[in-house]
């Protein structure tokens, strides 16, 4: 049987993990958009016609985006509530501050990384877009990188 003093240290242990613990919330949405990618029909890489050709997506073709966002919060009691920022997060596709047309994965986690940034600066955010729900991208944003790795 464990002694009382190692039930406490553990108890303790438990105590400052949990409070170090790094949180974060996500929200899930998806927009329809138009999407091409004009080096497809042309680079050789790519339209190579075979069983890896992909010359087609130099068309403008749909698809379902699917978004996953995830940000840092500071504490368990709504830092941020998270319908209400999914319902921003749309409403920046839906009032056309962002577009989705003809743009990549990646260059469309960026452009929301951008307005997620202003209004809630100084937190780490990771964003997957995904073209229905099957091939995608996900970057992480983080605010603690080391300026050593940055390049201006």
């Amino acid at each position: 049987m464990e002694s009382v003093q190692r039930q406490q240290a553990l108890y303790e242990q438990r105590q400052r993990i949990s409070h170090a613990a790094k949180r974060t919330i996500f929200v899930t949405f998806q927009k329809e958009g138009i999407h091409c990618y004009p080096a497809a029909a042309t680079d050789p890489a790519l339209k190579t016609g075979d069983m890896y050709d992909v010359s087609f997506l130099g068309t403008p073709h749909r698809h379902i985006f699917h978004f996953n966002v995830s940000i840092e919060v500071f504490h368990n009691d709504r830092d941020i509530e998270f319908i209400q920022f999914k319902r921003w997060l749309e409403h920046l596709y839906a009032q056309g501050t962002l577009e989705l047309d003809y743009k990549s994965c990646e260059m469309l986690s960026d452009d929301l990384y951008e307005q997620i940034a202003q209004r809630y600066p100084d937190r780490d955010i990771t964003i997957t877009v995904s073209e229905d729900g099957e091939n995608g991208a996900t970057i992480y944003y983080n605010k603690t990188q080391s300026l050593h790795n940055l390049k201006i």
